[in-house]
């Protein structure tokens, strides 16, 4: 069996070989009707006119079709002096990528459309502030074997591909996706094998769903053989940037491998497109387990009212939000970084003025590798001996619990 894969250059190779080959399609799962949202058409009209809407609608053509540099961005997007002078000074901390299905989604006139911000780089990504650092989780020292994170007791981190079809400007692991570094599968599944303790494995990147089916397939399979693994975890931000990648050959496969949760990557609203939230149904449909996993991004989605539109959309789309993030210090992240009290503030405008399962746990990746530590408002006032703990609600009310 192949066991490695080692840079964007044999994901893409390995994209065009799924192309001639035939994959088992799950007969439950009904087959994908062409769709495209009204945005998506006018936008594949006007800049790819030669395109079919059935090959706008494919995921390989998606993939073939990537933006990827300067001189493909400039032709549709109206750029900014930021935006030019990053996309061609010759240092950029993270290589550019971006499908035209989610460039179609951004306002191609206003550098801070949201969306835009998150994948079309600007000059400060080259400035480095104090206590940023390249690997600020320190990923790199809990990794007892390439490819492989173990920071927490019983689970893993699977670095599966360091590919992404559409480059986040805020990625936490810019040092290493795109770049060229083979990942030797077979070494992971067998450290795996011999640390019993591990009963969860989160497939991550890079973004595996990135990755050729037959090749998730073989991932799958090898760890789901693995007795003591109870769980696995998928991370990609697939359906919102790629959802044509999401079809019947694709989730027929995933149902196989239950128990299988997805971490879907979220930022915006403007994200939850009819072909995302099609996507996300038939995941659900296929009974995976959605979260969502959103990082807080100054401009973008530090505002109550933006931050609760996203939670009720992937609510309604059946993804329940999962995690907050405060945006993690790499190199270059300054300006998209929020002070952590803006983070305490949107959940407080969310904690009892919506429904629970629309508020994620709001944490920071302790940077040093101490792990995922959980912010939140304090709702504790104090103690009294005669009235107990002394508490506030979401409006401000004061409360007592006898806690004697």
């Amino acid at each position: 069996m192949r066991t490695k894969v080692s840079s964007e250059t044999r994901a893409y190779k390995a994209i065009k070989t799924e192309r001639r080959t035939t994959q088992t399609t799950d007969d439950s799962v009904e087959p994908d009707p062409p769709s495209i949202s009204l945005k998506s058409d006018s936008f594949r009209r006007k800049f790819f006119p030669a395109t079919s809407p059935s090959q706008w609608n494919d995921w390989h053509w998606q993939f073939d079709n990537r933006i990827t540099s300067y001189e493909q961005l400039r032709k549709i997007v109206n750029l900014s002096p930021e935006e030019t002078e990053a996309l061609v000074h010759p240092i950029n901390p993270l290589p550019v990528s971006i499908t035209p299905y989610y460039l179609a989604q951004i306002d191609l006139d206003n550098p801070a459309d949201p969306l835009r911000r998150c994948v079309v780089p600007v000059f400060n990504e080259r400035e480095k502030t104090a206590g940023e650092a390249e690997d600020p989780l320190n990923e790199d020292e809990h990794s007892p074997i390439e490819g492989l994170v173990h920071r927490y007791p019983d689970r893993v981190l699977f670095l599966a591909t360091l590919f992404c079809s559409t480059n986040c400007r805020f990625c936490t692991r810019s040092r290493m996706v795109g770049h060229q570094k083979a990942l030797h599968w077979e070494k992971a599944f067998k450290y795996i094998r011999e640390h019993t303790e591990i009963r969860d494995v989160l497939i991550s990147g890079g973004d595996p769903l990135t990755l050729p089916g037959e090749v998730i397939e073989r991932i799958l399979t090898e760890i789901r053989a693995i007795k003591h693994v109870e769980i696995i975890r998928i991370g990609t931000k697939v359906p919102m940037v790629l959802p044509q990648r999401v079809n019947a050959q694709l989730v027929g496969m995933l149902k196989r491998f239950h128990p299988l949760f997805i971490s879907v990557h979220s930022t915006h609203p403007d994200e939850l497109t009819p072909e995302a939230v099609r996507a996300l149904t038939m995941l659900a449909d296929a009974g995976i387990p959605l979260g969502s996993q959103t990082v807080l991004l100054a401009g973008i989605n530090d505002n109550a009212v933006v931050m609760k539109k996203l939670m009720h959309g992937l609510l309604k789309a059946r993804v329940r939000p999962y995690y907050l993030y405060q945006c993690d210090p790499i190199v270059g992240s300054s300006h998209f970084r929020t002070p952590v009290q803006k983070g305490l503030e949107i959940i407080q405008s969310l904690r009892g003025w919506t429904t629970g399962y629309a508020i994620p746990t709001y944490v920071i990746d302790a940077p040093g590798g101490g792990g995922k530590i959980p912010i939140s408002p304090n709702y504790i006032l104090g103690t009294s001996k005669e009235e107990g703990l002394l508490l506030t609600n979401y409006a401000g009310g004061k409360f007592a619990y006898p806690d004697f």
